[in-house]
């Protein structure tokens, strides 16, 4: 029953596979997320061979000019192996302590790798509680872009020697997924250990086939994923398939294939099908700004002049010079009212800048900023991306 409802669910899905394709090949933005059982080979150390690889062919990305920020799974396994534990530890303190030997480990492997092809990396450890507060979540998400417009690749790794809960429930599928809505990601590509999502667990049913293609989110595929994964890493393909309907909330397809495949990242990169493809079908702009329309709570209000209104209402963003005055106490990342001389709500939208700083910089034109706060944080108080007319 299973089987067939999944073969109904592909061939409804099968003409959007050309469009889906052309989507991928033409992502500029990706997120790669590797799993532990690929970064340590089974437990058996850091697979530098496979690290080598995969530094190889972001950097072949890298040439196409594509964006591409990695994921890593694998300190708390790197440090287990480093520390001669053959079982991954219960204890908290005991898994903090695997996690703060391994960072070191993945750390150099990956920047000697990633050396080879002339490309320089970053470590961005984050915690859920960063991506969940406003004002780190857009602290990430600068540091994010501006690293990537510098040609830097960044290799995130969630923060485990600080968070517990994440260590006990937490898995990089989800980061991965929260990465790609942080820094709107048109592809999130995960690889793992298996070659993809089948419609039931291959180790134990001989007739589990391999789902090529399916909309991220259908309920259908949570009970085709089944339960958690290996000894090794912390996460399932439940944990993926999970991921995949989050990432396709804000418009990002999701590819899960195997990493030992021959060049999966490339090849994934160009379109090209391999292991399975969990489409979303909601535009990426479109769901960022329905989330900016339905989900936030106002913390202040700026009263605008008209030529920044009819900017608004353009499509453009909002700069300083037009803010006339800053209503309520508010902080970097607060979602803010933008109301017109007359005294109506046009739009809302994320504030670059505090309800201090912004009345420092009201009215003054973008090169002042720096003049006045002795720093820039961004050029405009919102950006059009963080803002919805209403």
């Amino acid at each position: 029953m299973l089987m067939q409802a999944s073969a109904l669910q592909l061939s409804k899905m099968a003409p959007i596979r050309s469009m889906t394709k052309t989507r991928l090949a033409s992502a500029k933005r990706l997120v790669v997320k590797v799993g532990s059982a690929l970064v340590t080979n089974n437990g058996a150390g850091l697979d530098l061979v496979a690290i080598d690889d995969w530094a190889r062919q972001i950097s072949v990305l890298r040439q196409q000019g594509k964006e591409v920020v990695l994921v890593s799974s694998g300190a708390i396994a790197c440090g287990m192996q480093r520390l001669g534990w053959s079982k991954r530890p219960k204890s908290v303190h005991e898994l903090q302590a695997a996690a703060a030997v391994g960072q070191m480990g993945l750390v150099q492997v990956y920047e000697g790798a990633f050396a080879k092809y002339g490309l320089h990396t970053a470590q961005i450890l984050l915690t859920h509680d960063d991506l969940a507060d406003r004002k780190r979540y857009l602290n990430a998400r600068s540091t994010l872009t501006t690293l990537l417009r510098l040609g830097v690749v960044p290799i995130i790794n969630e923060n485990d020697t600080v968070v517990t809960d994440e260590i006990k429930f937490g898995d990089n599928d989800t980061l991965g997924a929260l990465v790609a809505n942080l820094i709107e990601a048109e592809a999130l590509i995960i690889l793992t250990d298996q070659i993809g999502l089948f419609t039931a667990d291959p180790r134990k049913d001989p007739n589990a086939t391999l789902i090529a293609e399916a909309t991220a989110g259908d309920e259908a595929l949570e009970s085709m994923a089944g339960g958690a994964g290996s000894s090794i890493g912390k996460g399932g393909m439940i944990t993926k398939v999970i991921a995949a309907k989050r990432a396709g909330k804000s418009g990002a397809h999701t590819a899960i294939a195997s990493g030992r495949e021959i060049d999966p990242i490339i090849r994934l990169a160009n379109g090209e099908p391999v292991g399975t493809l969990l489409v979303s079908d909601t535009q990426p702009l479109a769901a960022r700004k329905q989330w900016l329309a339905d989900h936030l709570q106002l913390a202040g209000r700026l009263i605008l002049d008209n030529g920044a209104v009819n900017a608004l209402k353009a499509g453009k963003s909002l700069l300083p010079i037009g803010v006339v005055s800053i209503e309520g106490d508010f902080e970097r990342g607060a979602a803010v009212a933008c109301i017109s001389p007359e005294g109506f709500e046009i739009a809302r939208g994320l504030s670059n800048y505090g309800s201090g700083e912004s009345r420092l910089i009201a009215r003054k034109s973008t090169p002042e900023i720096e003049g006045v706060l002795g720093y820039v944080d961004e050029p405009e108080i919102i950006h059009r991306d963080n803002l919805i007319l209403v």
